[in-house]
């Protein structure tokens, strides 16, 4: 008997896996909620290395580490903080060189930015901006 109880169990889960992210959205409860789901998408198809996870609380998201963040506290819009992970690097003194025709970024750091998006229609508007932007900050991590 010990055995199939054994075997009925769920394997567990890394909470860097997608099935969390979606959970974690699926729960989630917020005035943007759209906005997040619709960047969402976009952060995932910006590049065919980009996976997920929930880092920090917040859907984030990774190449070899984490990159970029929700910042679910914004009321005014979504948020998107991008950063280098965890670790400290040398680029948090001399900072990071980024393209930004468009001027999304507003640095918070030498190697930590955001993002905001007022809206749906705001993110359409940048949305290929925003998409170079990611491109380029993911060189960097």
């Amino acid at each position: 008997m010990a055995t199939k109880a054994a075997s009925k169990k769920p394997a567990k889960r890394s909470a860097s896996e997608p099935e969390s992210v979606e959970a974690f959205l699926a729960s989630l409860e917020h005035p943007y909620k759209q906005e997040i789901l619709a960047l969402r998408q976009l952060i995932l198809g910006a590049d065919p290395k980009i996976a997920e996870g929930i880092k920090w609380n917040a859907p984030s998201f990774h190449t070899s580490e984490y990159f970029a963040t929700f910042q679910l506290r914004a009321k005014d819009g979504v948020q998107i903080i991008l950063h280098l992970g965890a670790k400290t690097r040398d680029t948090a003194v001399t900072g990071i060189q980024v393209a930004d025709p468009e001027s999304l970024l507003e640095w918070l750091a030498k190697d930590r930015a955001s993002v905001k998006f007022r809206d749906a229609k705001d993110i359409g508007a940048k949305r290929s901006a925003f998409t170079n932007v990611l491109r380029e900050w993911i060189k960097h991590v």
